[in-house]
């Protein structure tokens, strides 16, 4: 048994299907009286239905919610939150709308109560990010970790096919990049396994009968166990070169990850072999970088950048930026890699296997 830190996080999980009918319980149990309810303009009417069961609990609703929280919409949330005296949040949607929650909590203090309708695993993390000036920054606050997440499978059934895929591998990033973390413990390793293989075995059930709940509340399960790794320890090249193309080239934050994944993973193979064998066997495939591009292209997600709005004449700046400000990798790339990311990136954008 090797050395290790643990550091666990105090949070509520609720799940199951149906699970959302507990919502009041739950304000109640936070000691709260007025809830603002937050989600984006295409869930509107959902968060619509949780302000009317939350009756004389819901102090509004802002649907404005979008990818990678630019720094003007938060402060837009903030001041409503305040005009409309609300003592906690309720963000329900996906990562855009837990990232706008974050960030009310990160100024305010308020407590959320996250309802997540993808696989995101944000919910579970006290990782914030906001978007200023075309520039992404991301920072760690457990002011900012939802105190309560309510799962109800029944939320995802609508989630599209391809979103689902797509969202499931975003979760499936965080487990992978937590077992070669460089804080990566028994506790994060057992859960990224598990995680992995419940995502795995989930998304194509997913493509083939949408609306099965064993299968949704499988991803879900999964998702909240990736998430679980993210909150735990750090991340690495992947969550990096991912934070670069959404934040300063407006990419697709979920399809971005289920193009880069298998790249990344193939850069740190070498030096992370563990981790390599125990993705593989989640994913049950020869090899963890193959197994992860496949789950992507057999399932109908995306696997090259040029797909989903990257421009080609971009690649250099981008190769530029994740360089920069490096993460710890497994294998270091700082300026000295910048050819080797340049490549990668290169590879990413054709669709090419990753090596």
């Amino acid at each position: 048994m090797r050395d290790f830190v643990h550091t666990s996080h105090a949070q509520r999980v609720v799940f199951g299907a149906g699970a959302l009918a507990h919502l009041a319980r739950e304000i109640d149990a936070l000691g709260a009286r007025r809830a603002l309810v937050l989600s984006t303009p295409e869930q509107r009417a959902q968060a619509e239905r949780v302000a009317a069961m939350l009756g004389a609990k819901a102090a509004g609703v802002f649907d404005r919610a979008v990818m990678h929280v630019p720094i003007e919409t938060a402060r837009e949330a903030r001041e409503l939150a305040r005009r409309l005296d609300a003592d906690c949040a309720v963000a329900i949607g996906g990562g855009s709308t837990t990232g706008l929650g974050k960030a009310i909590a990160l100024d305010s203090g308020l407590p959320i109560l996250a309802i997540p309708t993808t696989y995101a695993g944000s919910e579970m993390t006290p990782i914030y990010g906001l978007t200023e000036g075309g520039l992404k920054k991301t920072g760690k606050d457990v002011r900012v970790l939802p105190r309560t997440v309510i799962y109800d499978p029944e939320l995802t059934r609508t989630l599209p096919v391809g979103l689902s895929v797509t969202s499931g591998i975003n979760a499936i990033a965080h487990a992978a990049e937590g077992l070669y973390a460089q804080d990566s413990n028994p506790v994060m390793d057992l859960m990224a396994r598990e995680g992995i293989a419940a995502i795995a075995r989930a998304l194509p059930a997913i493509r083939r009968q949408p609306d099965a709940i064993e299968a949704r509340a499988d991803a879900l399960y999964g998702a909240w166990l990736c998430g679980s790794v993210l909150g735990g320890v750090g991340m690495a090249l992947h969550h990096k070169l991912c934070h670069t193309l959404g934040g300063s080239f407006s990419l697709p934050h979920a399809e971005v990850h289920a193009v880069l994944l298998p790249h990344a993973v193939a850069f740190n193979a070498q030096a992370a072999p563990r981790a390599m064998t125990d993705i593989a066997q989640a994913l049950g495939s020869a090899t963890a970088p193959e197994g992860l591009q496949a789950l992507a292209r057999d399932n109908g997600a995306p696997v090259a950048l040029k797909d989903i709005g990257m421009r080609e004449a971009d690649l250099d700046r981008a190769a530029n930026l994740a360089v920069a400000n490096p993460y710890w990798n497994p294998r270091p790339f700082g300026p000295a890699e910048r050819d080797s990311i340049r490549a990668l990136l290169q590879r990413a954008f054709d669709g090419d296997a990753p090596r």
